[in-house]
C-alpha cells in the first residue's frame, strides 16, 4: 500500500515518464593525484550540494538521505544546500527525508528551481529558517494527501486506509503551519484543492524566505 500526494507534472505524468534520458556529460579535472573524471552531480556533491530533480520515492529518498548523512559525517558544522525541482511523490519517502533534515547537525539551505510540488514543497519549507530560497519563475504547489490509484479491499480495510490518510493530512497541516507561520485553520482551507504559488506568493505565504533574481545583480534577492 502506498500513500502519496499524487505527483504533479506537465508533459509527463508519474506513470508516463520517458524511459531514457540524454547522456549526462562528464569532464576531467586536474587534482594533485592526476586527472579525475567527474559528472556534474558528483561535482555538486563535493561542494555540499544535493540535487533533488526527480519524483520523491523510496529510491530517491534513500539517495538523498545517504548524501545528507555522508555530508554531516564529513563536516557537521558546514551548511548543506538542497536544490529542488520535483513534482512530489510518496508521503513516507518525503517524511524519511524530512526527519533526516531535522535530525542532522548541519543546517539545510533549500532552493526551489522549476517546481516544488506536493511532497517536495514540504522539503522546501523544511529548510533552515532564513535559508529557504526560490528562483523567480519557480512554482510551489501544496495540497492534501491521497491514496494511490487502484487502492481497494474490504470495507474495514478502506476504513483503516481512510484513517491513515486523515492522520497524514493532520501532519501536513501542522507541518506547513509550523514552517510557514500560517494558522492550521488557514492551511487546512488552502489544501482542500491544489494551491499553486508563484515564487513571490510562496514568499508571502512563508514557505520561502527569499526570491533570488541573479547572481549578477545587486541586490539579488527579495526578502520578507
Amino acid at each position: 500500500m502506498t500513500y502519496n500526494f499524487g505527483s504533479t507534472a506537465f508533459g509527463h505524468t508519474a506513470g508516463n515518464l520517458p524511459s531514457s534520458r540524454y547522456v549526462l556529460p562528464q569532464f576531467e579535472e586536474r587534482t594533485p593525484y592526476g586527472f579525475k573524471r567527474q559528472d556534474p552531480y558528483t561535482k555538486l556533491f563535493e561542494d555540499r550540494i544535493i540535487f533533488l530533480g526527480v519524483q520523491v520515492d523510496d529510491a530517491s529518498a534513500d539517495d538523498v538521505m545517504a548524501q545528507l548523512l555522508v555530508l554531516e559525517a564529513t563536516d557537521p558544522d558546514r551548511d548543506i544546500t538542497m536544490y529542488i525541482n520535483s513534482p512530489g511523490g510518496s508521503f513516507t519517502a518525503m517524511t524519511a527525508i524530512y526527519d533526516t533534515m531535522q535530525f542532522i547537525r548541519p543546517e539545510i539551505q533549500t532552493v526551489c528551481l522549476g517546481m516544488a510540488a506536493s511532497a517536495a514543497a514540504v522539503l522546501l519549507a523544511a529548510g533552515a529558517p532564513g535559508k529557504r530560497l526560490a528562483l523567480p519563475n519557480s512554482t510551489v504547489m501544496i495540497h492534501q494527501p491521497s491514496l494511490s490509484s487502484g487502492q481497494g479491499g474490504q470495507a474495514s480495510d478502506l476504513e483503516i486506509q481512510a484513517r491513515e490518510v486523515l492522520r497524514m493530512r493532520e501532519w501536513l497541516e501542522q507541518t506547513w503551519s509550523k514552517h510557514s507561520n500560517r494558522s492550521v485553520e488557514e492551511v487546512r482551507a488552502d489544501i482542500e484543492r491544489d494551491k499553486f504559488l508563484t515564487a513571490a506568493e510562496a514568499l508571502d505565504y512563508g514557505l520561502v524566505d527569499e526570491v533570488l533574481n541573479s547572481r549578477k545583480i545587486k541586490p539579488a534577492a527579495i526578502s520578507r
